[in-house]
């Protein structure tokens, strides 16, 4: 009897230490995992967005040596007067309107401050639109109409081996994928899990089996898609798509400070999603897109491309939101006038024919209640019109 107790004893100890050796070593991927699971609760969601390299593997992205861009203010003016029921409701955590390169309004809200580094969400998918464009011009890439499977060609046998690039950056791809963030089910939860593990965003892209329709047939946002325009850009390149961005973008845009892209366990840059920079930098980065990719005499990015990019030429429902090259058109859009966008209230408002700007972040867990980005888009245009 003594002796089995003295077994039991001893295999209970040997368990728990062998839980708190694997404990030890898998320390950083847990508290990654918890930080994930409440990334969104509502108590810490705008801390969070102000801190993701606490979440997440994170590559930097310099902003070198050269002078920052200044930005200088402009005449004061009053916002539309529903503006402030507006930033209250939507859970704002910044906004800055800019008009001619100047800024006309600047203010941060619920704790933050212009040196917090937010989170873009999907706002990122145009910054890679953006170097797509200069790889296409620099002929890196060789035509739209090529297959994904040219320069990315792990993706054989996936969902996306009869997809071209034009199909990607439409989100027309027809590959069945599950972007119901509030489901911990679906397919883009279940990828934030990867990424917080440390898995590799390739294979998990290269899963992928199933389409819902042949690509180019009609449009569905998913956010995979965009992943794999960047195993396109890095199969044709050799490099990593966030020294590319770095190189042909950020450093010619004089930014404040250092930016960084959430990463895989690879190293792999996030790049649907995981740009973090300071309102002001989107705002560079903004300023530069409304000048058709000028910036100080400098073409940074293809006017012919920014042009291209931001008209509605993915199949989309008619009336509904137009969707081009990563970026979104608003319903009823006139020339030059389109966005990028991203969850829980993240936002680039163009409008070139005004010469308007308009950046906000957001903390907004009633993003997806129906209507909220066509009131947002609203309020963009309403503030525009003030000018």
């Amino acid at each position: 009897m003594k002796t089995g107790l003295k077994w039991l004893l001893r295999t209970v100890l040997t368990l728990v230490l062998a839980a708190a050796v694997v404990g030890f070593w898998k320390r950083e991927e847990i508290q990654r995992l918890l930080a994930v699971n409440s990334l969104f609760s509502e108590e810490k969601i705008v801390q969070n967005f102000s801190h993701m390299d606490a979440a997440f593997l994170t590559v930097d992205l310099p902003r070198g040596n050269g002078p920052t861009w200044d930005l200088p203010y402009g005449a004061e003016f009053d916002l539309p007067a529903e503006t402030e029921d507006w930033i209250e409701k939507r859970a704002v955590t910044s906004l800055l309107v800019m008009q001619d390169g100047q800024i006309r309004f600047e203010e941060y809200f619920l704790g933050t401050s212009p040196e917090d580094r937010r989170i873009s969400w999907s706002m990122a998918k145009s910054y890679l639109s953006a170097l797509f464009g200069i790889l296409l011009e620099e002929d890196a890439i060789a035509s739209l109409d090529d297959p994904v499977i040219k320069y990315a060609p792990k993706l054989q046998g996936s969902a996306y081996e009869t997809a071209t690039i034009r199909n990607v950056l439409n989100m027309a791809s027809g590959v069945t994928f599950d972007e119901d963030y509030l489901d911990p089910k679906s397919d883009i939860n279940r990828m934030g899990r990867v990424v917080a593990l440390g898995g590799e965003l390739d294979d998990f892209a290269a899963s992928l089996k199933d389409s819902f329709a042949a690509p180019g047939e009609t449009w569905q946002y998913v956010s995979i898609d965009t992943h794999v325009i960047g195993m396109v850009i890095r199969g044709a390149t050799g490099q990593s798509v966030a020294a590319l961005l770095d190189e042909k973008i950020l450093q010619h845009l004089g930014l404040e400070r250092d930016g960084y892209y959430i990463t895989d366990g690879a190293g792999v840059a996030f790049v649907l999603g995981g740009l973090n920079f300071t309102t002001r930098d989107y705002a560079r980065f903004g300023q530069m897109i409304l000048q058709n990719g000028v910036r100080d005499g400098r073409q940074i990015v293809p006017a012919d491309w920014i042009k291209e990019s931001t008209l509605p030429s993915a199949p989309t429902e008619p009336g509904k939101i137009g969707y081009g090259y990563q970026w979104w058109i608003p319903v009823g859009a006139h020339d030059g006038e389109f966005l990028a966008r991203g969850v829980y209230g993240q936002y680039m408002y163009f409008d070139q024919s005004r010469g308007v700007l308009i950046v906000a972040t957001g903390a907004d867990r009633k993003f997806r209640e129906p209507g909220v980005n066509e009131q947002n888009i609203e309020m963009f245009r309403k503030i525009a019109q003030s000018l």
